[in-house]
């Protein structure tokens, strides 16, 4: 799990109490750490409690924040008081970091407002806001103007904010990997590589054949084939599985890793529909679903668009993410559908799972020409879905997000596959349908559908649908 790291940064004014940024400072600090986030303040011996009210103030401020610069992944502005408004703005453009920030305000207490106690946070976070859009700076609000940091609901806001920093970060120096060509089937999974390169997404491609003459070179006793072996046999029941087809998926998976690591890739995308069951005889699907289930995600059909979304549903979850297809409805009800895939999703995702052959290649190349697909049904819970698509004729980056929840509700079919319920289904359809989006959708086994929706709209500056 990626640990998160918050730049704090504590306002005061000379007008008001000071002494209340001492104690919200230690409070501040304190739910951080409760909440297993990072923080880098600057000390109490720095400045007057640790806070910044002055260009001197906010010159250390910023010279603590470039020196851990590699590790912050946002900014933390509370207000126990006032605040100095251009300190805080001075803060951030000093620092350059480039980085979410999200605006907190504390509460008054209506029994203490007198000079001693009186915080005017309320206000003075409207004067910080108005600062930090003057300087060009984006932040995030909490729901709630002014909060509590103690309580669980500023907690829960800390949560979601620690999760738009990780889609941030990870999206900004993304290092994505097209492995194959797109199927010629598949128009669909079309995109913009330079659309992507704009927002920090650098694709590395590599054609098929270089990857299979990879494996042509490697013996069935070499040390990394046999360790990738025995790493298929523990992560899932291979009974009926035949061992030729083990051993060519080991080897596939070593040259995979090669790619990986010689390219420092953070996700993949791969071919399947069908050469490599053609002319070289499995299914890649248990190695892209061990890849995505250890948090490098991994798309089938070269979707890379698709891969992205996988990218920002795992940055934001800190869980694998899947790619599925929006793909059947369910009965009559219309905020019910089926989801599906052939599939590759990782073990997580099911209640129930094992290594079989894949049905639908199966009856064009051949049964024992497509072992390897994980099939099982996809275990109840809620989750979050994604999807990211590049607008050519637009020259923009879109998605839309949402959340809902797999059902236990019976259905039998083939591959990795389940039922889901979203509020307002039809409506989502009808957005999908109209904006020519594609049928592919990412998920995660989580609810972080407001981080994502906060990290790609206001941060990385794409069009987001937040479905509801």
């Amino acid at each position: 799990m990626t640990t998160t790291t918050l730049g704090v940064l504590v306002g005061n004014r000379g007008f008001f109490p000071a002494h209340l940024c001492e104690s919200g400072r230690a409070t501040v600090l304190k739910v951080l750490e409760e909440e297993g986030i990072g923080s880098v303040a600057l000390p109490t011996d720095a400045t007057q409690f640790g806070a910044v009210e002055s260009y001197a103030d906010a010159q250390k401020s910023a010279a603590l924040f470039r020196e851990h610069r590699e590790t912050i992944d946002g900014v933390l502005v509370t207000l126990p008081n006032f605040g100095d408004e251009r300190a805080i703005a001075d803060t951030l453009r000093l620092a350059g970091l480039n980085v979410p920030v999200l605006v907190h305000a504390f509460n008054d207490d209506q029994t203490k407002m007198g000079i001693k106690y009186r915080r005017d946070s309320f206000c003075g976070k409207m004067s910080a806001c108005n600062n930090l859009r003057q300087y060009g700076i984006k932040y995030s609000l909490t729901r709630l103007h002014t909060i509590d940091p103690a309580s669980d609901s500023f907690r829960e806001e800390l949560g979601a904010f620690a999760a738009t920093c990780r889609v941030v970060r990870r999206l900004r120096n993304a290092r994505v990997g097209a492995l194959g060509a797109r199927p010629a089937a598949f128009n669909t999974v079309r995109f913009s590589e330079k659309l992507l390169e704009a927002s920090g997404i650098s694709v590395e491609t590599l054609d098929l054949s270089e990857a299979l003459g990879w494996v042509r070179k490697m013996n069935d006793s070499d040390k990394a084939v046999q360790e990738k072996l025995s790493g298929i046999s523990a992560y899932t029941t291979i009974k009926g599985v035949p061992q030729e087809s083990l051993m060519k998926m080991a080897k596939l998976g070593v040259a995979i890793d090669r790619w990986v690591k010689e390219k420092q890739l953070t996700a993949t995308a791969i071919q399947c529909w069908t050469a490599l069951e053609e002319f070289y005889g499995i299914v890649p699907c248990t190695l892209m679903s061990m890849m995505s289930d250890s948090l490098m995600p991994s798309a089938c059909e070269t979707d890379v668009a698709g891969l992205v979304g996988m990218l920002i549903l795992q940055s934001a979850s800190n869980k694998p993410a899947a790619l599925l297809d929006w793909n059947n409805n369910y009965g009559t009800d219309p905020d019910k559908g089926v989801v599906f895939h052939c599939s590759n999703l990782p073990k997580s995702f099911f209640s129930h799972q094992k290594m079989d052959y894949q049905e639908i290649i199966a009856g064009t190349v051949g049964k024992e020409n497509t072992f390897g697909a994980i099939v099982g049904r996809i275990a109840p819970g809620p989750f979050t879905y994604c999807r990211v698509s590049t607008d050519d004729l637009r020259g923009r980056i879109t998605s839309y997000v949402g959340e809902g929840e797999f059902t236990d509700e019976p259905l039998e079919t083939f591959g990795g596959y389940g039922v889901i319920r979203v509020p307002n289904f039809q409506a989502l359809l009808q957005h999908i349908c109209r904006n020519g989006l594609e049928h592919h959708v990412a998920a995660t086994r989580a609810s972080v559908g407001n981080a994502i929706a906060e990290a790609v709209q206001n941060y990385l500056g794409w069009e987001v649908h937040h479905h509801h």
